[in-house]
């Protein structure tokens, strides 16, 4: 049997708050999802707009909004400085739209990250200025730690707007505005809001500002488009404000009513826009707008949201595609040597966690060496001793460093860091490498690494994050310093963090095994991180089962009152494990519906499996 924890434990409807138990008499099984959430009154699941938390609570947000409307009065030229994610490509749109709409003299720079880094630096204010002489910067997905590009910029006369929503512990730049609800004075209710949403809360109180006024303004809710895949693909925390945001946004796509780049992009991916759901945000959007800030330079995917011309959008949307192609191709060559590193280290006999290997016709380094690699990690995810995965390789491509470690965090359940070259041409041991940082829950990996730099300030260059993503630049030659420093933090923590837990929503009732309740279940809410997806767990009869291409296990299974087989996969199953003679499961699974053909059947999406004597 499956070890899960219950989200909610309850089987009665009188066991359900009281708010609740009248939803429970039409659907027991949402009733108990909602509750598993924390979700005590039905207000908490609204989706009007008008349940936004109010903008004047977000500190500086009125001081950046009197600055914009006077540079857009003055007709001063305004520069948005973005950042290289979907976070800042979607930020940088939305900031771009809403401000030409106003009558703004404003153009976009989004740094390469391969030349100039994360942030408004003094390099990137510099190459502003040559390019288009700005009067006023506004930092998008950016800018809370970018002391010395403001001062960079205020040493020309440039006026500095920061809006963020990254973590931070000291004080924030002395920009003429600040708008970031994480930083020191915030007494705005969420935190959770990405950049984009913060851009969002800018624009929409400046223009209530200009409307007020009698100036030309915008309706700035008609880009929630924006504003959700932001959210969704920056893996914000779907608190109540941010699935209000993203279920506007969702709905204005399903209505065709949203920028004709997402469309463009939409038919790239063969996805009908009206069976759009929270989840494709991440899965299917999100990766090819970040494609382009990985493989290329992210002013391809901003101008793709950019574009009203259906030609140009399919155009860029294509290219767009050939990098995540390009994308997905490098991260598996990438994920293959890093589990064949891992695969190695276990099998190593030795205690001191340096493996040393011939590279068969290869120059190629993992950690200083000539003819030999060395790679040095805190690594070993089936030792219970070992808290974390850190891997480096001279080769490696910084533009997906980041979804590597996921796919190790995810795969191993460990916080990983994967590191790559700053520049592929300089790897000498002075030079910068730049990791990636993904994390679990209970490890809060930002400060884990704000701990590493206080304890060891010669160690790490920059830093930032949030608590499970984060990002650093060390040298090269501070790798094995490093790891052994952030061994040390973790080791501070209590075993259990590191034991992973997995929860479920409970048994389904029979009659929720149909194509209809699949539906309900996927519009029933916006499913995310923080407001997780409705898993389940039960017991089967196995009817049958085929292995598909060696590695993905189907089922047909029966379940107690369910008339029919009801079919399910489970994809990358260990196949040595199955027991051709199994007559019972025991399932983690999602309630999905699959479409081929033009036909739609119920299956379930096995998440983990355990067969039942």
């Amino acid at each position: 049997m499956l070890n899960l924890t219950p989200r909610f434990t309850g089987t009665r409807i009188d066991e359900l708050p009281i708010a609740l138990q009248a939803l429970a008499a039409q659907s027991f099984t949402l009733a108990r999802l909602y509750a598993g959430r924390g979700i005590m009154q039905p207000e908490e699941l609204e989706t009007q707009l008008s349940g936004l938390l109010p903008a004047e609570d977000l500190h500086g947000v009125t001081q950046a909004v009197r600055l914009l409307d006077a540079a857009i009065d003055e007709g001063k030229r305004i520069l948005i400085v973005g950042d290289f994610d979907c976070d800042g490509a979607t930020s940088t749109a939305l900031m771009m739209r809403a401000l030409n709409q106003m009558g703004a003299q404003v153009d976009f720079l989004v740094p390469d990250r391969f030349k100039y880094g994360y942030g408004l630096t003094p390099e990137i204010v510099e190459l502003g200025i040559e390019t288009y002489q700005p009067d006023l910067i506004v930092t998008v997905d950016n800018g809370i730690s970018s002391h010395e590009g403001v001062a960079r910029a205020q040493a020309d006369g440039i006026t500095v707007i920061i809006t963020d929503h990254h973590l931070t512990t000291k004080a924030t730049p002395p920009a003429e505005a600040v708008v970031n609800p994480n930083q020191l004075d915030c007494s705005f209710d969420s935190k959770a809001l990405v950049g984009v949403g913060v851009a969002f809360y800018v624009l929409g109180r400046l223009a209530k500002l200009r409307r007020e006024a009698g100036k030309p303004a915008v309706q700035v809710s008609q880009y929630l488009d924006l504003v959700a895949l932001g959210t969704i693909a920056d893996v914000g925390v779907l608190d109540k404000n941010n699935r209000i945001l993203v279920h506007h946004g969702l709905n204005a796509i399903r209505q065709g009513r949203c920028c004709i780049g997402i469309l463009a992009l939409l038919e790239q991916a063969g996805r009908d826009p009206k069976q759009l759901h929270a989840q494709d945000f991440g899965f299917v959007l999100g990766p090819r707008i970040n494609a382009a800030g990985r493989m290329d330079n992210m002013r391809i995917g901003i101008e793709c949201l950019l574009t009203d011309d259906w030609g140009t959008a399919q155009r860029l949307a294509h290219e767009l595609e050939r990098l995540n192609r390009s994308r997905r191709q490098v991260e598996g060559e990438m994920r293959a040597q890093a589990d064949q590193i891992i695969k190695d280290l276990e099998n190593d006999s030795a205690a001191d966690n340096t493996l040393e290997t011939d590279l068969e016709g290869s120059d190629d380094t993992i950690i200083a060496s000539t003819v030999k690699t060395t790679l040095t990690v805190d690594a070993g995810p089936a030792t219970a001793t070992k808290r974390s995965l850190v891997l480096y390789q001279d080769d490696w491509h910084q533009g997906v460093i980041g979804i590597v470690a996921g796919r190790l965090k995810e795969s191993h359940y460990r916080p990983s860091i994967v590191f790559a070259p700053a520049d592929t041409e300089r790897t000498g041991d002075d030079d910068a490498i730049k990791g990636s940082a993904r994390s679990i829950a209970g490890v809060h990996i930002r400060d884990a690494i704000e701990q590493v730099a206080e304890q060891n300030p010669e160690l790490i260059t920059h830093f930032g994050g949030h608590a499970m993503a984060a990002g650093l630049t060390i040298k090269r030659r501070n790798f094995d310093e490093f790891v052994a420093a952030f061994d040390e933090v973790l080791a501070e923590l209590d075993q259990e963090v590191f034991a992973e837990q997995k929860f479920t929503d409970g048994e389904l009732q029979a009659s929720d095994f149909s194509l209809w309740f699949a539906d309900e279940l996927a519009d029933a809410s916006i499913w995310g991180h923080g407001f997780a997806a409705p898993i389940f767990d039960g017991i089967f009869e196995v009817l049958s089962f085929k292995i598909l291409k060696d590695k993905h296990l189907k089922l047909s299974l029966r379940y107690p009152g369910v008339q029919y087989p009801i079919d399910a996969i489970y994809f990358n199953f260990d196949t040595d494990v199955w027991d051709y003679r199994a007559e019972k499961v025991h399932i983690l699974f999602e309630l999905d519906v699959n479409e081929w053909n033009g036909k739609r059947s119920l299956q379930l999406m096995v998440k983990d499996l355990a067969l039942v004597n």
